[in-house]
């Protein structure tokens, strides 16, 4: 006699859930491409044989995805706040998504959300950085979304390496959205539309899972207006995309104002805000990269799933929610001068730059990249794409920056500038930058 699945007998093995509650076998993980290494710990080996060879000479790093690693970074006084938060909390094990303390002081003196929204200290899940954070939101995507693996997450026409390869290696397909160089690869609600229509007709029975949208951007430095975020996610939701996913993790980065969370959820009503995720953090606006410090904002519901996922996965550490509730307690923009002062003062000295040496260039008004188009240097040298020239500049001008060609084909003749640097730095750098070029 067959012995059923769910058999209770303790002779025989059991499931630990129902027989259909079991996930079904699928092979999609023997068939995915190899994931590769993010090239930003990889990349910075180039200059090592240039100041080998060239020890009289600086070299420079415009490839930064770390503030911290060429600002100043935490300011002494936060670590040392955090500490003695950290002392009175103990080291017992907090709940999964963050202290009570974070959540409220995230809520009610970070974002200082309108009461008559609704959204409290239950709407904040701390994370472990936003990589973990990005994961978690994928998982939502997928489980409370479509329901299923194998759907698509939608970016940007050249998005960030890590929106490729993150999503993909939980089950997501990742479908690039139309984009024209002329506008540095912004959606349109036409593209949005496109994608839907070929996810039904050439995407094997795929469907939207969730939209990314990021500003300001990663790499190209873009920045959208609120209103133009706010449209974007109405179309997708209007196109029956489960989830709009807002990375402003660069956002408080900015010459103006941050974005205003207020003015987003109030735009869409109750039942589109269960929609809607929102993932911030210290990683670029306190330079905060070891720290391992983000959050996401969402529905109470989106909150709850994914405090069960953490409790058996990845919790978040308590010095990061400590560090950003003693950037809180000071004013939040007063706690991260030394990283925002010194890049808006060089995003100055980078638009300068490209406009009197007649670069074609994406700067926007927040973040730390500007993208620079290098074809005709590129052409002129005989060089395949921005990967051969970030190798030139390396190796011969010790310079470098990230190769266009790592975020996606579009992109395969621009580089991602990084201005996270002291402005005299940054006009050095930029200067180095152009020698190359014209060295080509």
């Amino acid at each position: 006699m067959t012995q059923s699945l769910t058999s209770n007998s303790p002779d025989s093995p059991i499931f630990s859930v129902p027989d259909q509650a079991l996930v079904p076998v699928n092979d999609y993980p023997s068939i995915q491409v190899d994931i590769p290494q993010s090239r930003m710990f990889i990349i910075k080996k180039l200059l090592t044989a240039f100041r080998e060879k060239h020890s009289d000479l600086p070299a420079y790093d415009a490839s930064q995805g770390d503030g911290g690693a060429s600002l100043p970074g935490v300011p002494h006084n936060l670590l040392e706040r955090a500490f003695e938060l950290l002392k009175q909390n103990g080291t017992a094990y907090d709940p999964p998504t963050g202290t009570a303390a974070f959540s409220k002081a995230t809520a009610e003196q970070y974002w200082q959300f309108n009461a008559d929204l609704g959204y409290n200290a239950e709407n904040i899940a701390a994370t472990d950085g936003g990589r973990d954070a990005l994961i978690k939101a994928y998982q939502v995507m997928t489980a409370l979304g479509t329901g299923r693996i194998g759907d698509v997450l939608l970016v940007s026409r050249v998005p960030w390496i890590s929106y490729m390869w993150g999503p993909y290696g939980v089950g997501m397909n990742i479908l690039l959205a139309p984009g024209s160089e002329a506008n540095g690869w912004e959606y349109t609600e036409d593209g949005l539309a496109a994608s839907a229509e070929f996810c039904t007709k050439h995407g094997g029975g795929r469907r939207i899972a969730g939209l990314v949208i990021t500003s300001p951007d990663n790499p190209t430095g873009r920045t959208l207006p609120m209103a133009r975020q706010i449209a974007l996610a109405q179309k997708a939701f209007s196109l029956g995309v489960p989830f709009v996913l807002f990375d402003w993790i660069y956002h408080q980065v900015t010459e103006g104002a941050p974005a205003d969370i207020n003015a987003l959820l109030s735009a869409f009503d109750p039942k589109d805000r269960e929609r809607i995720i929102v993932l911030d953090g210290l990683t670029k606006s306190l330079g905060a990269s070891n720290v391992r410090a983000a959050h996401l904002v969402a529905s109470k519901k989106v909150i709850e799933f994914v405090a069960s996922r953490s409790s058996h996965g990845v919790m978040p550490n308590f010095l990061g929610q400590a560090v950003a509730q003693a950037a809180y307690e000071i004013g939040f923009r007063k706690a991260a001068a030394s990283i925002i002062e010194p890049t808006n003062a060089s995003r100055k000295v980078v638009r300068n730059f490209v406009k009197e040496k007649g670069y074609r260039a994406i700067v926007g008004d927040g973040g730390y990249y500007a993208f620079i188009d290098c074809t005709e240097p590129i052409q002129r040298g005989k060089l395949a794409d921005s990967v051969a020239l970030v190798e030139h500049m390396a190796g011969n001008h010790g310079i470098t920056a990230i190769a266009g060609s790592y975020f996606s084909e579009a992109g395969k003749n621009w580089i991602r500038f990084s201005y996270a640097l002291p402005p005299e730095i940054t006009a050095k750098a930029l200067e180095r930058f152009d020698e190359a070029m014209r060295a080509l």
